[in-house]
């Protein structure tokens, strides 16, 4: 039983593909190609607001992680995490989260699914893509 599990996690572990190319092309957006040929260009808000770390400027509401008015989010830098992801630095201070190469291949396979559930999302609440205005 045990062995068939770590066959298992094995299997979907070695499932995924190795990363070919890293480029932040700042600050705007992250590029990441793969073994398997797939390439795929990750926007800064989307990567902020599938940021995989918990941070201060999350509104809970109703249970759901809601990040808003991150439209204009840059990435300011890009720092090496062992041999397996990235931390990257927002300019709205955010810099907890630490992307790893299957996250992204993650985040890449669904982008469009993901966008477009986070929008639904906003709407829900009335909240907005765009930054609140200062008063």
């Amino acid at each position: 039983m045990a062995m068939a599990a770590i066959r298992s996690i094995n299997t979907v572990a070695e499932a995924m593909p190795r990363l070919t190319r890293f480029s932040l092309q700042a600050p705007k957006l992250v590029e990441v190609e793969f073994a398997d040929g797939h390439v795929f260009k990750l926007s800064a808000e989307f990567l902020r607001i599938n940021s995989p770390a918990v941070d201060g400027k999350i509104r809970s509401i109703g249970g759901e992680k809601v990040i808003s008015g991150r439209r204009h989010v840059g990435i300011m830098s890009a720092e090496p995490v062992g041999n397996y992801g990235v931390r990257l630095n927002f300019d709205d201070l955010h810099k907890t989260g630490i992307y790893s190469w299957d996250y992204f291949y993650h985040l890449g396979s669904n982008k469009f699914t993901l966008m477009r559930n986070y929008i639904k999302t906003l709407k829900k609440y009335g909240l907005s893509r765009d930054p609140s205005r200062k008063k």
